[in-house]
């Protein structure tokens, strides 16, 4: 897939404002809602958002060929909101990796490990690509497990946040 620098940062900028609609429509909620069991996700809110988290902070350190640090026990009653503080971390710190990229570098192959330390090479376009992609799915199952707990309606349209009004 042909990526640019222009649409890395679109896609990760709907990706930081479609996060923010989702905690902020989580923070709110009771212990007992976040932790509410289902069959999709993480099995739990909590345990989904947290993921997301997790999944964007272990992309960042592929990206900058770093090893990834240990992700955090799902199971750990972890206020939201403290959660969507370590997402600005991580998203101030993502912003300034991309600032210093060329669209040369996205065509650049690189090793990685995974979360369970097997070796996969793939460009920094399509890793960078898949950072948006998996937070993309987690908000899914994060949307639907608030519709379940009475959290209200999360619109996440990518065209409702790029769409501009016209005059006829």
């Amino acid at each position: 897939m042909g990526m640019t620098i222009d649409s890395v940062r679109t896609l990760l900028g709907y990706n930081d404002a479609a996060n923010q609609m989702v905690f902020d429509a989580a923070i709110p909620l009771s212990d007992e809602a976040l932790d509410r069991e289902f069959p999709m996700g993480r099995g739990s809110l909590r345990r989904t958002l947290l993921h997301i988290w997790a999944g964007e902070s272990a992309w960042l350190s592929r990206w900058k060929g770093v090893v990834e640090t240990p992700w955090p026990n799902e199971n750990d009653p972890i206020p939201v909101s403290e959660v969507q503080s370590w997402i600005g971390d991580a998203r101030s710190e993502r912003d300034e990796f991309i600032g210093g990229l060329t669209e040369a570098d996205l065509q650049v192959a690189q090793k990685y490990r995974d979360s369970k330390g097997e070796l996969f090479e793939a460009t920094l376009g399509e890793m960078l690509l898949q950072g948006f992609i998996h937070s993309t799915h987690h908000r899914a199952q994060a949307v639907n497990m608030l519709r379940n707990v009475d959290a209200g309606l999360v619109e996440l349209d990518y065209m409702g946040w790029v769409r501009r009004p016209v005059a006829s």
